[in-house]
């Protein structure tokens, strides 16, 4: 489910309110040319996270899925001096583009990226006591939402911004019969913020360049 008209108004938000960015532009260039799938926010959604970021004066951020370091460069820019960024990345090929990319944009020295599957990283980082997080982005395999969750409340502080993409899948998420397998990661997910006592959660569907889908927002009590 797609319409034109979507993609118009994301390039007419982009050219009004963000402007041009070589550096995001040569980082999507770099990504198709190693033939990293083209999944990546979109332009205003990667400004939507540094923003939200930035809300929170954000000096730590985790983020879960690397890919090529598009969202990553965007996260990265809003942390102030001193901050860090930790974004982990299951493909080393693809964590080798994504440092590629990051290096370009300046900002290799506050980006860590950590490769391996997500899962055995976050427990790691918990059994090492990992200081505590503000802002937490998660953007990787669906099928583990739901243990993502678990492992960003414990690398949280109250306060700490969670962000989940994808968690509409264009309307499939209220389909429990539904075909595509991501959706019941999805479902769990929100199974598992249901009256969860330590999160206040919500989300919002969007559409624009990547079609109809959503973000979950929370913050930790």
């Amino acid at each position: 489910m797609s319409d034109p008209r979507w993609s118009a108004v994301d390039d007419y938000i982009a050219d009004k309110l963000i402007g041009e960015d070589a550096v995001q532009a040569a980082t999507l260039e770099n990504n198709q040319q190693a033939g990293l799938p083209p999944i990546d926010v979109s332009q205003a959604q990667g400004k939507l996270l540094q923003l939200l970021a930035r809300g929170v004066s954000a000096s730590r951020i985790l983020e879960i899925g690397t890919l090529g370091g598009y969202s990553t460069i965007w996260l990265a820019r809003a942390l102030g001096e001193g901050g860090q960024l930790v974004t982990l990345e299951l493909d080393p090929e693809y964590a080798a583009v994504a440092r590629k990319n990051i290096d370009n944009a300046g900002l290799g020295d506050v980006v860590d990226i950590r490769i391996g599957p997500a899962s055995e990283t976050l427990e790691a980082m918990c059994a090492q006591g990992e200081a505590a997080f503000d802002f937490i982005f998660v953007d990787a395999d669906k099928e583990n939402y739901a243990a993502y969750l678990d492992y960003a409340t414990r690398l949280s502080r109250p306060g700490t911004m969670l962000v989940f993409d994808n968690v509409v899948r264009e309307g499939e998420v209220i389909n429990p019969q539904s075909s595509d397998p991501k959706v019941p990661g999805t479902r769990q997910l929100y199974d598992a913020l249901h009256g969860n006592p330590r999160i206040d959660a919500t989300a919002v569907q969007t559409v624009g360049s990547k079609k109809w889908d959503g973000f979950l927002l929370a913050l930790v009590r």
